[in-house]
């Protein structure tokens, strides 16, 4: 109980802060968290026509490849969400920094598509836990009113590595036969967020007090009022005693089952169906419609120039969500990007005319982008500090897994009632997650974090109070 008290007091403190260069520093820290997620995720399809042809590799090895690095984003995800819960915020998210860098060497330099699955997969693996764990620390320190803000300012920066993926392998894939281990290499500038991380990135004090280490807790939040110019911080209820062998209280491991058991669940099937239903739609319109509008036979000189384009989109996108994130309910929010990128899908189905297929195909990637940072914040939202990591690292590792399905279904879909349907089932998983969060989802806009995660969907119908 004592545990309780004081991590809603730090978070009352944390809350009241005002937006400062500290702040600041840790977007652009965390920021590269997600760049180098996002390089990861969209490198392989750049280079992948070059490796076809210099190893002779058939389309199954490129699917093998693929589907195993989605096989280390999950281990990722869970293992990090895991590991943030157990030993720390920090700690876990540097040791995925390292991972990352460490096995993006090997990238570099594989040669065989044995020895890239292994080096992919490690890669994967790093990305996705640096991926989750950022997202958590950004926010467990934010102001609750500017929660959401922040996020989408990390996701703008981040959402830069899907266009330098793009335009990467545009640029440098066809012009040397060693131009995709320049592509691959782009990881290795990961080394200079590591070292803003160790700088710029305390340990999270509410991850603190969670595990009954309040006067560690304590001490960052004083240092962090101080670089926010509050000289005087916030009363509080005093640090418990502490004895030579630790804090006076140690809380349970975190355990993943308490993830689908007990009061946790509801929220964990909200979150999961968003992740899963959202990343499905996206990841499968980005892979597959350049091979789609080919087969409609819309003639487009180079594929690798309309991916560009349409991936230049991405970090509008993440700017354009910055006004609306904290004004409204971030559940509604969600349902009308939902529905838009529904319309917008079902107009894209229906163009052939190439300035009309890229305005929509633009204006769909804007779309889908504008809802990840809704997606971000609000699945680290409603879980409790102990389990926040996991709990958000989990749903977002299980959407790796589920996306397995995308091509299969695509293309099932697509041979069996045509290229229409597909962008009709597109629509409809767009759609589906903002109706689940409305629905059955706890509201969390301008609620401090000790609140929503106690929440239920029937008290959060009300204006939240504003720290």
């Amino acid at each position: 109980m004592a545990v309780t008290l004081h991590t809603a007091a730090l978070g009352t403190r944390l809350d009241r802060l005002p937006l400062s260069p500290f702040h600041r520093r840790l977007v652009v820290a965390l920021a590269g968290m997600i760049l180098f997620e996002w390089v990861e995720t969209y490198a392989f399809a750049f280079v992948a026509p070059a490796l076809r042809e210099q190893w002779d590799m058939p389309l199954s090895t490129v699917a093998v490849v693929a589907g195993v690095g989605q096989l280390g984003a999950f281990a990722g995800g869970v293992l990090a969400g895991y590991l943030a819960d157990r030993v720390g915020r920090r700690r876990t998210m540097l040791a995925c920094v390292i991972l990352y860098c460490v096995a993006t060497v090997g990238c570099v330099l594989v040669q065989n598509p044995w020895q890239l699955i292994a080096a992919r997969t490690a890669t994967h693996l790093g990305a996705q836990g640096m991926a989750v764990v950022a997202i958590v620390v950004l926010t467990e320190f934010v102001p609750a009113t500017a929660r959401g803000r922040l996020q989408t300012y990390k996701v703008a920066i981040g959402s830069l590595g899907i266009p330098i993926a793009a335009w990467a392998g545009y640029f440098l894939v066809p012009q040397w036969t060693w131009g995709w281990r320049l592509v691959f290499g782009l990881g290795l500038f990961g080394v200079v967020f590591a070292v803003l991380i160790h700088r710029w990135v305390p340990e999270s004090p509410r991850w603190l007090a969670s595990r009954g280490r309040i006067a560690e807790a304590d001490a960052i939040v004083r240092r962090v009022e101080v670089q926010c110019g509050v000289e005087f911080p916030v009363d509080g209820p005093p640090a418990p005693a502490m004895t030579a062998s630790g804090p006076t209280e140690t809380p349970d491991r975190p355990r993943i089952s308490e993830l689908w058991t007990g009061a946790h669940r509801r929220n964990f099937l909200v979150v999961t169906t968003m992740w899963v239903t959202g990343l499905l739609a996206y990841s499968a319109y980005n892979t597959w419609t350049p091979t789609l509008l080919a087969e409609t036979g819309l003639d487009l000189d180079d594929t690798l120039l309309l991916s560009a384009a349409l991936a230049t989109a991405a970090p509008l996108g993440a700017l354009a969500a910055v006004p609306l994130i904290d004004r409204w309910d971030r559940r509604r929010t969600q349902l009308v990007l939902g529905a838009l990128s529904a319309t917008a899908l079902l107009l894209f189905s229906l163009v052939r005319a190439p300035a009309l297929v890229l305005v929509l195909g633009c204006l769909v990637s804007l779309l889908f982008q504008m809802a990840v940072p809704f997606l971000q914040v609000y699945s680290a939202e409603i879980f409790p500090t102990r389990i926040r990591a996991l709990g958000s690292g989990t749903a977002n590792a299980l959407s790796r897994i589920f996306n397995f399905a995308a091509p299969m279904l695509v293309a099932a879909v697509y041979a069996g009632t045509g290229y229409t349907a597909v962008f009709v089932l597109l629509a409809a998983l767009s759609a589906t997650g903002g109706l689940v969060a409305v629905r059955f989802g706890p509201r969390t806009t301008g609620v401090s974090l000790e609140a929503t995660s106690t929440c239920h969907p029937a008290s959060t119908r009300k204006e939240p109070h504003t720290p």
